[in-house]
């Protein structure tokens, strides 16, 4: 068939590959003048099956109070009038209950898994340069409380295959010796080590081009205006002032996809939740880590990136505005040289600010919707990079009519 993928972030461009793969003739739509500029460029670069616990979960509701008005808080809601997000909230402290919390872990580590092997199998048979590194993630805790609910998570996941391995803070100084200096602060962590790291921005920037070496055309700075709709399926989509047709439609928008939608009656639970992070460039003689870090109670993730170390993290819910808050920026670094008090940067931080996709359950919508045509790729929240090749492979496989090997509640129509 011919297939129109809209939006070409680290899920679009997975789709495509995948889509090309099984021989679908592909062509990707984006605003902007090349792949994976928006959502995917400088996130926290964890694949992390192991951060398969949802935001909504019971410890949740009190946390976001206790938050509410601090300026660092890892959790802001921004008391404002958006009908979107009242209804989205609702929705979210539906999923705050232990049995959905662990229904959604058991459903996020099952996507979770394949898509880690996905890529495992992508990188073993193209090669493909992003600076991963395959030396686990570490997740610290300085609270006995969070890591005691950390334990009760981490013996979630490893009832469903995530080998998520409850440690000592002597054990997690061991995997990770740059944590030395707070020591005295650690009670405990979790270490997975079939985790992984790299950089998404450049994993979709050299994906892209492997897809364009297989024939996927791709229309860039092209701004997708609406979709057009007859007889109860899509005829076409209005892109860059053209009408574009195919055979099938994926949308593989992020945040945006909900105002795309919206127009044809169809309403899915995706709010923006802003993330930050900073780029910290290295010099030879910085004391870095090099396995991948997070820190839960902060809700920080640390990455290496060849000499550059990627901390993201937070979330921020405030509409659309992708703007740069000083303080939530600042309260990086600061967390950062804390924990790494001998980091010795090359230069100043490069600060970045992105909206994630998130839907109230952190369940991504993959499938068909009710028109026939038309297939969703979004609301992978902080999991987008995680996920990307499990979904863009699961979505060929919807489209092809076949069966995805992930067990997941995928949409079918």
């Amino acid at each position: 068939m011919k297939v129109l993928v809209l939006g070409a972030g680290v899920v679009g461009i997975t789709s495509a590959w995948y889509l090309a793969e099984a021989g679908h003739e592909v062509t990707v739509v984006d605003r902007q003048p090349a792949a994976g500029l928006e959502t995917s460029f400088a996130n926290g670069g964890q694949i992390s099956v192991s951060h398969a616990e949802p935001w909504a979960n019971p410890h949740a509701p009190a946390l976001a109070l206790a938050w509410m008005g601090r300026e660092d808080a890892p959790l802001l809601f921004r008391p404002r009038w958006d009908p979107a997000l009242f209804a989205w909230g609702l929705r979210f402290l539906r999923e705050c209950t232990p049995a959905r919390t662990r229904a959604n872990i058991r459903d996020i580590v099952a996507l979770a898994l394949y898509s880690r092997s996905c890529l495992q199998q992508l990188r073993a048979a193209t090669d493909i340069q992003y600076d991963h590194l395959e030396r686990g993630i570490l997740h610290i805790y300085t609270d006995r409380k969070e890591f005691s609910g950390a334990v009760e998570a981490a013996a979630v996941m490893r009832e469903h295959g995530c080998d998520r391995r409850t440690i000592s803070a002597d054990e997690c100084l061991a995997i990770e010796p740059t944590l030395k200096r707070i020591r005295p602060q650690l009670v405990g962590g979790d270490f997975t080590v079939d985790d992984e790291s790299g950089d998404a921005h450049r994993f979709t920037q050299n994906l892209a081009a492997l897809c364009a070496a297989r024939g996927v055309r791709f229309h860039y700075d092209t701004p997708i205006e609406r979709l057009a709709a007859a007889s109860g399926r899509i005829v076409g989509v209005i892109a860059g002032g053209e009408l574009l047709t195919a055979d099938a439609y994926v949308v593989a928008l992020a945040c945006e996809t909900p105002l795309l939608l919206r127009p044809l009656g169809l309403r899915v639970p995706i709010y923006p939740g802003k993330g930050y992070s900073a780029t910290i460039p290295l010099s030879p003689d910085s004391v870095a880590p090099t396995v991948s870090v997070t820190d839960d109670g902060h809700k920080i993730v640390f990455s290496r990136l060849g000499q550059r170390l990627r901390v993201a993290g937070t979330a921020e819910f405030n509409g659309y505005d992708r703007s740069l808050n000083p303080v939530r920026c600042q309260a990086l670094l600061t967390r950062t040289l804390e924990l790494f008090p001998e980091l010795r940067p090359a230069g100043e931080p490069e600060y970045w600010a992105g909206l994630r996709p998130v839907t109230p359950s952190n369940l991504p919508l993959i499938g068909r919707t009710r028109l026939p045509n038309l297939y969703l790729n979004a609301g992978h929240g902080t999991l987008g990079w995680t996920l990307a090749c499990g979904s863009g492979a699961a979505l060929a496989d919807l489209l092809g009519g076949r069966l995805p090997a992930a067990e997941f509640p995928f949409l079918r129509g």
